[in-house]
């Protein structure tokens, strides 16, 4: 059976490449052909006037789909901006259409696809469009990422609430310690498990590997 899951978290930085890629090496441990996406990167380094995305890179060598950039990463630039503001820079529109079409074409090569957005839940990412409608035309259960850190419960709740109303399933969610000495982790942990209506797939202790991919639970997530 074919799997996908989109995978967002509660602000940029709160470690959505790091679970991406932890997911893929779980998926592909289990003897399945797994392959990451992200449709949109902004601030990529600068390799012969080409973006190099190291999210990108990231999510290739988790996965073990050999992929072709343009359909796991169809749009990249390299100014650390917003990404309708990059695009707008680069005389491009990005375009959900064509993101929807480079992942059905990755679907057709793998068994599981783990899709990474841009920053959080709702980034703009054409005059008219956000991360959020690329994953409710995308229809996939969503992965929420929470960065452990003052502020983290409610953008989670926020973000869950976000999910829900725009239809879409919130299939887990990962607690990543993106602060090293956040003071009552455990604590702000247990608040989000009794609030947030969708299980903990993981907690991921500060400074972890992709490849700690034992760290997550994956036997929870149930495919919408």
């Amino acid at each position: 059976m074919k799997q996908a899951y989109f995978v967002t978290g509660t602000d940029t930085n709160a470690g959505k490449t790091l679970i991406a890629g932890a997911l893929l090496h779980a998926f592909a441990g289990r003897g399945l052909r797994a392959v990451g996406m992200k449709p949109v990167a902004a601030g990529c380094a600068e390799n012969g006037g080409v973006p190099h995305c190291a999210d990108v890179a990231s999510l290739l060598a988790a996965g073990n789909v050999a992929a072709p950039l343009e359909l796991v990463n169809p749009y990249a630039f390299i100014p650390p901006i917003a990404p309708h503001i990059a695009a707008e820079q680069a005389g491009v529109e990005i375009r959900l259409d064509q993101i929807v079409n480079s992942f059905g074409r990755l679907r057709e090569m793998a068994d599981v696809v783990v899709v990474e957005g841009v920053g959080g839940f709702m980034v703009p990412l054409n005059p008219r469009q956000d991360t959020a409608d690329l994953a409710r035309m995308l229809g996939l259960p969503v992965i929420l990422v929470v960065g452990l850190r003052l502020g983290c419960l409610s953008h989670a709740l926020l973000t869950a609430e976000a999910i829900g109303h725009r239809g879409l399933k919130l299939a887990g969610w990962v607690a990543n310690q993106v602060e090293p000495d956040l003071p009552f982790a455990s604590a702000n942990i247990a608040a989000l498990e009794r609030r947030l209506p969708a299980p903990l797939l993981g907690v991921v202790p500060h400074g972890a590997v992709a490849e700690a991919a034992g760290l997550l639970h994956i036997s929870l997530l149930k495919n919408a």
